[in-house]
C-alpha cells in the first residue's frame, strides 16, 4: 500500500515525498483506525484524507464548516482531474437530487458537506446508498465546546457512526488544546484514542511583540527592513483600506482585502499577491482560508486577536517554505482595554438577542410555527435599518442563536449563476416550437454552454445579454420564466451570507439560551482573552514557549523571539566593556550624525567591529538612536 500512496501523491500532486507526519496519518487511516491529526497551519492537512481516499474504491465524505473552503478544495481537486462535489446551503432540491445521484451512480470521489446537512432526511437516505470509504472531519476543533469556534451542528456527526459503523473517521485541525483533543475524540465516538500530532513548534518563525505608540511608523520600519512579501492583519474593513492607502502613498505595492469587496476583485488581489505583483496584503481575518503562499516573510498584527488559536493561525501563514519569517504583534496600552471591551460586546444581553431574533423573523416574514428548513439571503443592513441595533450586536446575537440551534448562518461567499436543462432534447424541441418567444434564448444557451442536459453549467448573464443585445435584467427575467415553466433550473448568483431556519419560528417567551450556550461560553472567552493578554504583555517568558504551552506542547527557549534576544542582550550589557562602547557611540553622535562604518573606524582602536555593530543595533531597537533621511545614525 505504501508504494500506492506514493504513486497517488506523485500522479496528482507531483510530490516525491510526504511532509512530516502525513504518511503516518495516511497509514493510520488505511489501517482502519479512527485518527485525530493535529498539523499546524500550512502542514498539508487535506492531503491526509485525499490521498488515502484515492487509493480505495468509493467516496470520501468530507465535513467542513466553511463553504468558501469547500468550494476552494473542490475546484483544486477538479483542476487535478479528480471528480469532487460540494453540497451547500441555498441549492435547490432538484440540484441536490442530481448531485446525490452522481455520488451514488457516478464517479464522484469527494463529497463535501456542511455539518448541518447531516440532519437532512433526504441526505441520510441517499448516503446509505453511497460507497463511503472514509469520513474526514475538517476543522475538527469546532466539535468541542472548548474549541475557539464551536459549531453545535458538529455534534450531529456522531450519528454517522450508526449509518457507517465500519468506516474510519479522520478528524483534522491545526489548533487544539489538550482539553479539546480529548473532547474531539469523545464527541466523534472514537473506538480507541488515537492522536497523531506534529509539534506546533515553528523554528523558522521569529515571534516578536513590540510595544509602540506609533504603530504605523514601526510597521514602516519592519517593511523596509524585512525583504519579501507580507500580510498585515487589521481589525476591520475600514482600517485595511486606510493602511493600504498609507502604504501606497509611500511607494509600497499594497492592496486591501476583506469580505466586502467583490469576488472578482478579491480573486485578482489574491492572484497578484501570490504572483508577487503586489508585495503586501492588508486584510481582515477573512484572508487566510486556502492561502498557501510559501514565501511570506512577515505577518504583522496591528491589534490583539480574541484567542491564541486565532493568532497562531494568522502568524503561521508566514514562512511555509521553512525559511526565516517574522510574526510581529504591534501593541500599546489601549489594546488591552480594546480587547476587553470587544469580548464584552461579543456577549449581548439575552434580551437583546431575543430582540434580534424577533427583528430577523419579521424582516424575512416568517410566521410563528413556520420557516423550518427555509433559507434566505441575509443582509445585516436590512435588520439594522428596521431596528435600533448596530451591526456587531446583530452579528453576535445571530451567532448565539445559531449555537442554540435556531439558525444556521453561512459565511458570505460568492456563488455564480448556473443552469441545467430539465427536459430531454425532444421535449425541449417541442417546447421551442410551441413557444417562439423563448426559442432564441434556448438556442443562445445551447450555443453558449455545453453539457446542459447532463449537469449544471456556470453562466454569466452579462455575456448572454451582450450576445443577444438585451439588458441583463431582461435576460434574468427570461431565465426566471424558463425556470418557472420547469424548462431549466436557474440558480442566480449570490454574494450574501445564507440564513437557514433549523426549526420553526418560536414565540419569544419560548426562546431559550442554555447555560452552556451563553454563560459557559462567556467564561471560556474570558479565559482565552486572558491568554492573549498574557502573551502580548509578558516580557519574561519566551514567546514560542508561551504559544506551545497553550497547546500542551513543550520546548526550550527559541532564542530568536524578542524576549530571548532581550535576555541575551541583558547578559552582555552587564559587562563593563559594552557599557563603555555605548558611552563612546553616544559621545561621537553628540557632534553629528554618522554612518555605522564611520563609527567603526573611529572606535576601531578601542573595540571590536562585531561589538560595535551589536551595540548600534541594540540602541536602534531601544529608540536611543535613530536613522535620518540619509541613513546616518543620530541621537533621538
Amino acid at each position: 500500500m505504501s508504494s500506492n500512496i506514493h504513486s497517488v501523491l506523485k500522479e496528482f500532486w507531483g510530490f516525491e515525498k510526504f511532509r512530516e507526519m502525513q504518511e503516518e496519518i495516511i497509514q493510520s487511516v488505511l489501517d482502519g483506525k479512527d485518527t485525530l491529526a493535529l498539523l499546524p497551519t500550512g502542514g498539508g492537512k487535506s492531503i491526509c484524507f485525499q490521498v488515502p481516499a484515492l487509493t480505495k474504491d468509493g467516496i470520501c465524505l468530507v465535513v467542513s464548516p466553511l463553504i468558501a473552503l469547500m468550494k476552494d478544495q473542490v475546484e483544486n481537486l477538479k483542476e487535478r482531474g479528480i471528480k469532487a462535489e460540494a453540497l451547500v446551503s441555498g441549492m435547490s432540491k432538484r440540484a441536490i437530487d442530481i448531485l446525490l445521484d452522481n455520488c451514488i451512480y457516478g464517479k464522484v470521489k469527494f463529497l463535501y458537506v456542511s455539518p448541518e446537512r447531516l440532519k437532512s432526511e433526504l441526505f441520510i437516505v441517499r448516503l446509505k446508498k453511497m460507497n463511503i470509504n472514509l469520513i474526514a472531519i475538517d476543522e475538527a476543533h469546532c466539535i468541542s465546546q472548548w474549541g475557539y469556534n464551536f459549531r453545535p451542528s458538529y455534534l450531529e456527526i456522531i450519528n454517522l457512526r450508526e449509518i457507517l459503523p465500519n468506516i474510519p473517521i479522520l478528524a483534522l485541525t491545526a489548533t487544539a488544546t489538550p482539553k479539546v483533543v480529548i473532547d474531539i475524540q469523545e464527541k466523534l465516538g472514537f473506538k480507541k484514542p488515537n492522536v497523531l500530532q506534529k509539534s506546533f513548534k515553528r523554528d523558522n518563525i521569529h515571534y516578536i511583540v513590540i510595544n509602540d505608540e506609533d504603530k504605523m511608523g514601526r510597521m514602516m520600519k519592519i517593511i523596509k527592513k524585512v525583504p519579501g512579501t507580507g500580510i498585515i492583519y487589521a481589525l476591520n474593513r475600514k482600517k485595511t483600506q486606510e493602511i493600504a492607502h498609507f502604504l501606497q502613498k509611500r511607494g509600497i505595492l499594497a492592496e486591501y482585502y476583506h469580505a466586502g469587496i467583490t469576488p472578482e476583485k478579491r480573486s485578482l488581489i489574491q492572484a497578484d499577491w501570490s504572483n508577487n505583483k503586489t508585495r503586501i496584503i492588508v486584510a481582515t481575518n477573512a484572508f487566510g482560508m486556502g492561502i498557501d503562499k510559501p514565501d511570506v516573510r512577515f505577518v504583522i498584527n496591528l491589534e490583539l486577536t480574541d484567542s491564541i488559536e486565532a493568532y497562531f493561525q494568522e502568524a503561521g501563514r508566514g514562512g511555509r517554505d521553512e525559511e526565516k519569517a517574522y510574526a510581529v504583534l504591534l501593541i500599546n496600552e489601549n489594546d488591552r482595554i480594546n480587547l476587553i471591551n470587544r469580548v464584552e460586546k461579543s456577549f449581548p444581553e439575552k434580551d437583546q438577542i431575543k430582540k434580534v431574533y424577533f427583528a430577523i423573523c419579521n424582516q424575512l416574514r416568517v410566521a410563528i410555527g413556520a420557516g423550518e428548513g427555509a433559507t434566505y439571503p441575509f443582509n445585516i443592513n436590512d435588520i439594522k435599518a428596521q431596528q435600533n441595533h448596530n451591526a456587531l450586536e446583530i452579528y453576535n446575537s445571530v451567532k448565539f442563536l445559531e449555537q442554540a440551534g435556531y439558525f444556521e448562518l453561512s459565511e458570505a461567499f460568492y456563488t455564480p449563476s448556473r443552469i441545467k436543462i430539465e427536459m430531454n432534447s425532444s421535449e425541449l424541441y417541442e417546447f421551442q416550437i410551441r413557444n417562439k418567444k423563448y426559442d432564441p434564448y434556448i438556442k443562445l444557451l445551447l450555443r453558449s454552454y455545453g453539457g446542459l442536459f447532463d449537469d449544471f453549467s456556470k453562466i454569466k448573464e452579462f455575456d448572454l445579454a451582450t450576445r443577444s443585445k438585451k439588458t441583463i435584467s431582461a435576460i434574468r427575467k427570461i431565465l426566471r420564466e424558463l425556470h418557472k415553466l420547469e424548462v431549466i433550473i436557474y440558480e442566480e448568483q449570490n454574494d450574501l451570507p445564507l440564513l437557514t431556519f433549523l426549526q420553526p419560528r418560536v414565540d419569544l417567551k419560548h426562546l431559550r439560551l442554555r447555560k452552556e450556550i451563553y454563560d459557559t461560553r462567556k467564561e471560556e472567552a474570558l479565559t482565552k482573552m486572558d491568554a492573549v493578554i498574557n502573551y502580548a504583555f509578558s516580557n519574561d517568558t519566551c514567546r514560542s514557549q508561551l504559544l506551545l504551552a497553550y497547546f500542551g506542547d513543550s520546548n526550550t527557549d527559541c532564542g530568536v523571539c524578542d524576549v530571548c534576544l532581550s535576555k541575551k542582550r541583558d547578559k552582555k550589557l552587564n559587562s563593563k566593556q559594552l557599557k563603555e562602547i555605548q558611552n563612546d557611540i553616544i559621545s561621537l553622535l553628540q557632534n553629528k550624525p554618522l554612518e555605522t562604518s564611520e563609527l567603526i573606524i573611529k572606535l576601531a582602536t578601542k573595540h571590536k567591529e562585531k561589538n560595535i555593530r551589536n551595540m548600534v543595533q541594540w540602541l536602534l531597537d531601544e529608540n536611543i538612536i535613530k536613522l535620518n533621511e540619509l541613513n546616518k545614525i543620530k541621537l533621538k
